[in-house]
């Protein structure tokens, strides 16, 4: 860096030393005469010169391997550096994984999100045809997006996020779980309140207010985003059909996606929304009331939902400082526009290709 070496020369000028200016900045002597001399002959520009790092093109593979090295990264964006080399040689382009990786590294193609990028990009610039290993690795991609909270999303009803939520515990009541559901087009949210967390509590939810709230709208919901826990998993409690929330889904024809194991923070969106409502709700409300049963707790928490949804403006993707029942209200058009019947013409069948193009 050019500023170190100006700092080392100026300190050695203001104190007069040489050994201490070199002492304060952890360089030797002979490094402060070699940037003097520098200096003197050639002036700032002289150290700027030292300061940058030049290529050494003459230690680099042939542009033809360069070329094919950049080609097999778009090509199989999932294959790592030692099975790009391994693929290579076997076309007889000889370069080793480190080289590999130097090549990704120059193309800014080093991490497989990067090479998804540039996938998509080509697509989108060439109109390419893709492969059923891009279309695996798109997919794939698409995946870990729902999993780590980057939620790709159309319209209302395209995907919702449910969570359970501990409140607390009232005397007499108990312990006290909030079932959250969220819109994740519009932020539109519902919950309601149980003494337990199990299956049933969080399919009651569903066909208590979400699923009735949406065929009010003419809106079918289409998915739901929830974490692994045991009351939307069938994972750890046997098969689907014995499960009372995936019973549940398969009677009203929703699809589930799940966020990564053991990383159930990744279920951003009502994460956030856990933490707004207790700072603005529950913290003021165990202030100034005491509760003596689920349904008085149930009042406010719908009144203070009614306030979120139709009077706080949301700042976030697609409300743009609308509330999110004015972003629900504007946006339904577009899933009023789509065929959601069976046999209808459904844009999901086209998710991987338009994602790609996109």
């Amino acid at each position: 860096m050019l500023k170190p070496k100006l700092g080392l020369l100026e300190l050695a000028r203001q104190f007069g030393n040489v050994s201490q200016a070199c002492q304060i900045m952890g360089c030797s002597r002979d490094t402060f005469y070699r940037y003097k001399e520098l200096y003197e002959q050639g002036g700032e520009a002289a150290l700027y010169e030292i300061s940058r790092k030049k290529p050494v093109i003459k230690n680099r593979v042939p542009e033809a391997v360069e070329q094919a090295t950049v080609r097999i990264a778009v090509e199989f964006p999932v294959y790592g550096q030692l099975r790009a080399a391994n693929d290579l040689r076997k076309e007889g382009i000889i370069i080793s994984p480190g080289g590999v990786r130097s090549v990704w590294q120059r193309h800014d193609l080093e991490t497989f999100k990067k090479r998804l990028k540039a996938l998509e990009a080509k697509v989108a610039q060439e109109g390419l045809i893709l492969t059923e290993s891009q279309l695996a690795a798109l997919e794939k991609a698409r995946q870990e997006k729902e999993a780590h909270g980057e939620i790709e999303t159309e319209h209302p009803g395209y995907l919702g996020s449910q969570d359970t939520c501990y409140v607390g515990a009232i005397k007499g009541v108990g312990r006290i779980y909030q079932q959250t559901f969220i819109d994740t087009y519009s932020r539109v949210a519902t919950a309601k309140l149980y003494t337990d967390k199990s299956a049933i509590t969080a399919a009651d939810l569903l066909n208590d207010k979400v699923v009735p709230f949406f065929d009010e709208q003419g809106i079918r919901l289409q998915r739901i985003l929830t974490d692994r826990g045991t009351e939307y998993s069938a994972d750890k409690l046997g098969k689907p059909e014995d499960h009372a929330y995936q019973l549940y889904l398969a009677v009203e024809d929703i699809d589930h996606s799940r966020t990564k194991a053991n990383h159930p923070q990744t279920n951003g969106i009502c994460e956030r929304f856990h933490k707004t409502l207790q700072d603005e709700c529950y913290s003021l409300l165990f202030r100034k009331k005491l509760y003596y049963s689920l349904e008085e707790l149930q009042v406010d928490l719908d009144a203070w939902l009614e306030k979120y949804n139709r009077e706080r403006p949301h700042s976030g993707r697609y409300c743009y400082g609308k509330t999110p029942w004015e972003t629900f209200q504007q946006s339904r058009y577009l899933a009023l526009g789509k065929d959601l019947s069976p046999g209808g013409d459904q844009s999901d069948n086209t998710t991987l290709q338009l994602s790609a193009v996109r």
